[in-house]
């Protein structure tokens, strides 16, 4: 319970015990896929432990990175479906090994009518998305590649916190939407600057 509290402070008491009675706990491996793009959605997804990364994924598989979930993160798409059961437009993968709360959907619907601050939590996690889909939205139409390639390093310092990114050209290229030739021509160009350091296995961030 002490866990629930600490992550879900604003829910009710009677709501965390509900979540802890109705939901199922999953432990996923790091890259482990936990809902893929085109899947029946049938039930909510809450990160309790480790960071979850969605991204949109074409028919020739490139993908592009969306947005990142935190402990104490729920998947927008799958907090909105209801019983209808609602077709995934994303795909979600374990970053690092994580642990999820899974809620059967006719279960969050019942907390949509009985509990209010399920309802905060519900709209507040939209709003968050929404926002962050915005910035991303915003340096893709406003920003070029290297000052969008800083942007998505930035960020990924932030949600692993971390100098130290274990992430392939190839990776960050399919993530961006890009080529690897583009990117190794800008990763040797910020390593150039002082900016980050290229290491074997994945980058250092020096001064981003």
């Amino acid at each position: 319970m002490d866990q629930y509290r600490h992550l879900f402070p604003d829910l009710e008491d009677g709501l965390q015990r509900e979540m802890q009675e109705k939901g199922r706990i999953l432990a996923v491996k790091a890259g482990q896929v936990l809902l893929q793009s085109g899947q029946n959605i049938r039930s909510t997804m809450i990160v309790l432990d480790g960071l979850i990364k969605l991204y949109r994924e074409n028919d020739e598989g490139n993908e592009f990175f969306m947005y990142h979930l935190h402990p104490g993160d729920g998947c927008a798409l799958s907090l909105i479906c209801d019983r209808s059961f609602k077709v995934s437009s994303v795909t979600a993968k374990a970053v690092t090994d994580a642990v999820l709360l899974v809620v059967p959907l006719e279960q969050t619907e019942n907390w949509m009518r009985h509990y209010r601050t399920w309802y905060h939590f519900v709209v507040g996690t939209y709003r968050r998305r929404y926002e962050e889909l915005l910035e991303t939205i915003d340096h893709i139409a406003f920003q070029n590649m290297d000052e969008r390639l800083e942007f998505y390093l930035r960020r990924h310092r932030k949600a692993l916190n971390t100098n130290v990114l274990e992430i392939t050209n190839t990776q960050i290229a399919q993530e961006l939407n890009s080529s690897r030739e583009v990117i190794s021509r800008l990763m040797k160009k910020l390593s150039e600057d002082g900016k980050v350091r290229l290491l074997k296995n994945g980058i250092e961030i020096l001064k981003l």
